[in-house]
């Protein structure tokens, strides 16, 4: 396993997130009160930055030097599995709960802008250290934070406790927020959605920040940072990439790969054409963001060969077109395969070329606006925004 060394304890690790700019002055006192060791558990999968993989278990009774390295490295820990359903020491199918990289924690704390007596909303209790911390800065009665899985919950209550700390903790479903302590000043999500909830527009107070990590169907994920401005609306600049664990209630229930071949071999009844295009170019984190704006009801897989080639899949949630592209290592020239009334290929080269024309904006030029139609992304300002491609 490799992890960054900071020294193992909390001075090394506040040493590099101040480095970097995640932790600012305002935040100090509350990394050094409320020390992350509290609220990691015996049992964890240290991860990579980009939060994407996750190393085999550390158990802090076994080996506590090495819990101690992974829990001050600036990596997420993955804490549970497939909503705690494996008991094993191996990694699960899909991370459910974590305690997330604190370079992340830190800098969506930065956007949230807190201010002495707000009152902050948290969806995804979690290990309970991002909820420990605003607990810290904003006192008592000023924090709540909802968690969806009732162990989970109890468990960083328990460390709340310890730590002498006390925000409210309620187990339910986070797209519903918590209207009883409605409304607050800040919202802040430690889990991705693909859609801001509507109770959480309702519950924040007219000019209040929610700060979320938002992802397309398609793939790719950032942080959004929204004002609301009351009567429905909100918006805001995406601030930086992401990797969180997606809502429960937001998982996309997607069709698997048989289900659109119907029994018939490839290329069944698919047009074969060339593109000049690599797969592996539509790839990467901000490519999968920007062209999932673009191709709504649109998602992929990857089936990979031993001779380092592999076909992308791209299918349609009604289950009514795929497409195939086949990228060789090398190559000039792609063999494409498209079935159904979407060309999901050329819609894929069409938002990939709407993005390159542009200048391959970050994810820092786009936004988000939320109104009575909807969501709407936009790059650079609010009235230009990102158009839908097929």
């Amino acid at each position: 396993m490799t992890v960054r060394a900071e020294g193992a304890g909390p001075a090394g690790l506040a040493s590099v997130l101040i480095a970097s700019g995640a932790l600012r002055p305002d935040w100090l006192p509350a990394f050094s009160a409320v020390p992350r060791d509290m609220f990691v558990p015996d049992r964890i999968w240290p991860g990579i930055s980009d939060g994407t993989r996750q190393n085999p278990l550390i158990d802090r009774r076994k080996d506590p030097d090495a819990w101690l390295q992974a829990v001050y490295s600036d990596i997420p820990l993955t804490t549970q599995w497939d909503d705690g359903s494996p008991t094993g020491d191996g990694l699960g199918r899909t991370p459910s709960s974590s305690s997330s990289q604190p370079h992340m924690v830190f800098s969506m704390l930065a956007d949230l802008d807190v201010r002495d007596g707000h009152r902050v909303l948290e969806i995804g209790t979690g290990t309970g250290w991002s909820s420990a911390l605003l607990a810290h800065r904003l006192g008592r009665g000023h924090v709540v934070s909802v968690e969806y899985d009732p162990e989970v919950a109890k468990a960083a209550g328990e460390r709340h406790r310890k730590a002498g700390l006390s925000p409210l903790v309620v187990v339910g479903d986070g797209q519903l927020g918590y209207a009883d302590e409605a409304p607050y000043d800040r919202i802040i999500a430690t889990c991705s959605v693909g859609q801001i909830p509507g109770a959480w527009m309702d519950q924040a107070c007219v000019g209040g920040l929610i700060v979320a990590p938002w992802g397309t169907l398609y793939g790719g994920e950032a942080v959004v940072r929204l004002t609301v401005n009351g009567g429905g609306t909100a918006s805001g600049r995406f601030t930086r990439s992401s990797a969180f664990i997606r809502l429960r209630q937001q998982r996309p229930g997607l069709p698997p790969h048989d289900a659109f071949l119907k029994g018939q071999e490839w290329p069944a009844d698919g047009t074969a054409t060339a593109t000049g295009l690599s797969p592996a170019k539509v790839g990467g984190w901000v490519e999968q963001f920007v062209i999932g704006l673009q191709m709504s009801g649109a998602f992929w897989s990857v089936e990979r060969y031993g001779d380092g080639s592999y076909t992308l899949w791209t299918y349609s949630t009604d289950q009514l077109s795929w497409a195939s592209a086949d990228f060789e290592p090398g190559a000039d020239s792609f063999e494409v395969v498209q079935s159904g009334p979407r060309r999901l290929w050329d819609e894929t080269e069409a938002a990939y070329l709407w993005w390159e024309v542009r200048g391959r904006p970050g994810f820092d030029r786009f936004g988000l606006t939320l109104g009575s139609d909807g969501e709407r992304a936009w790059l650079d300002s609010p009235d230009n925004p990102v158009p839908a491609v097929g």
